[in-house]
């Protein structure tokens, strides 16, 4: 049981020095020896847990699709409405995408051309995006004369620029700035019903 309790923390060790290490070299400058003394383990431990660079970028993603499906996924109080609750979600992406390398480390990956993604978080993110945006439609919370595909293109557009442009400078991934973009969109999106009970700010505390 020691064992196996210390084969997992050496993994996820890797894992978040792997990283560490693609967030800020990039996938193709990466180096397994410089992972590997991130997270304080030898070469041939590293090369025991995963076999090749690919296949540990693909661990990384992995790990950062279970922050995503928390971010997307039913938790805690229900936002009063779909709206709400995607705009809510992008708060939160934005705040993890801050926080967690990891999070930022597999969007990143999903951006690599010199690689195939093997869980493309982008897509995962524009797949949850446009079912919100049709489960808004059908619930009434969408003006009757926007298009849903529009929708969900400007909110991905601005989410993954923002993640893409956080990268140099996190004031795209602030709070604020995720609350201008909404304080713009909503209005031309939301139904006169739903509009007065939107938050830009976000519906859940920080």
């Amino acid at each position: 049981m020691v064992r196996q309790e210390r084969a997992v923390r050496t993994r996820e060790a890797l894992i978040r020095s792997a990283a560490e290490v693609f967030h800020h070299e990039g996938f193709t400058a990466a180096s397994l020896t410089l992972i590997s003394s991130r997270a304080g383990v030898s070469n041939g431990a590293l090369h025991f847990h995963f076999a090749s660079k690919a296949v540990l970028a693909d661990a990384v993603e992995s790990a950062a699709a279970g922050v995503l499906q928390t971010i997307t996924g039913p938790r805690g109080p229900r936002a009063p409405s779909t709206l709400q609750r995607l705009v809510d979600a992008t708060h939160e992406l934005a705040r993890h995408l801050q926080q967690d390398v990891v999070l930022r480390a597999g969007f990143e990956l999903s951006g690599e051309a010199c690689r195939a993604a093997r869980t493309d978080l982008r897509l995962r993110w524009h797949a949850w995006v446009t079912a919100m945006v049709d489960r808004a439609a059908r619930h009434g919370e969408l003006r009757e004369n926007v298009a849903q595909e529009g929708v969900a293109a400007a909110v991905v557009a601005a989410t993954v620029g923002f993640e893409v442009l956080g990268t140099r400078d996190e004031v795209w991934l602030s709070r604020r700035t995720v609350s201008q973009f909404w304080l713009l969109l909503l209005p031309t999106l939301a139904s006169h019903s739903f509009l007065g009970c939107l938050e830009a700010e976000g519906s859940a505390p920080r």
